[in-house]
């Protein structure tokens, strides 16, 4: 469908990179091989995430990474790390806003490039089954709750993935050995939800062929 591959950048944490996920089964090349699957050409994602980051070990790293943008679509999911060191939500709106502007230029000032992805409830999981569950799903909504309309008022895209992460009790397939993570499983109901919106996102930027 196009002569140049997209370019896909995957910002976050655990949940970007796949912690107890084989690589090619985290969300990011999952959704990968569904694109291709249409025809969409496509590069491996780049991806900027690593276990236990937070929103200020992002920034940093961003600082570091000399990233070559713009990028075709560009994903934006953080904020647990936050959420499970008590960090403050005053710091955690400062620094995702930070984070989105980023996200944003490295599609090429184009919020429509940019998917912000919502913060699992871990909550859910058998790792939390000794943690006050009420608390973690109060919290995390809180954080959510400003990362959602940040993405909106930027006019970037929304996904709300935190549902799917709440049935991993009636369904403990959906969680990794680690029984805290995402399995590939869980990943699969993401990428189902993402692909429309990536689909959309990249046809879009596809040329229209020139009348001969």
């Amino acid at each position: 469908m196009t002569s140049v591959p997209f370019r896909f950048l995957a910002l976050g944490d655990s949940y970007t990179i796949g912690e107890s996920t084989p690589l090619c089964e985290n969300w990011p090349n999952q959704l990968v091989v569904a694109l291709r699957q249409t025809g969409i050409e496509i590069s491996p994602p780049t991806i900027i995430a690593e276990t236990g980051w937070t929103t200020q070990d992002l920034l940093l790293a961003l600082n570091k990474a000399n990233l070559k943008h713009p990028y075709n679509l560009v994903t934006l999911l953080i904020g647990v790390n936050n959420q499970y060191r008590g960090w403050g939500l005053a710091e955690y709106r400062q620094e995702f806003h930070l984070l989105l502007r980023q996200a944003i230029a490295y599609g090429g000032n184009d919020p429509g490039k940019v998917i912000v992805i919502s913060i699992p409830d871990w909550g859910k999981t058998p790792f939390a089954n000794d943690r006050n569950r009420r608390q973690i799903r109060a919290e995390i909504e809180a954080f959510n709750a400003i990362n959602c309309p940040a993405a909106w008022q930027a006019g970037t895209h929304y996904l709300d993935v935190t549902p799917i992460s709440r049935q991993v009790l009636n369904d403990p397939d959906l969680i990794a050995a680690d029984d805290l993570h995402p399995s590939p499983k869980m990943y699969a109901a993401w990428v189902q939800l993402l692909f429309p919106i990536a689909y959309a996102i990249l046809t879009a930027q596809i040329p229209t062929p020139q009348f001969p």
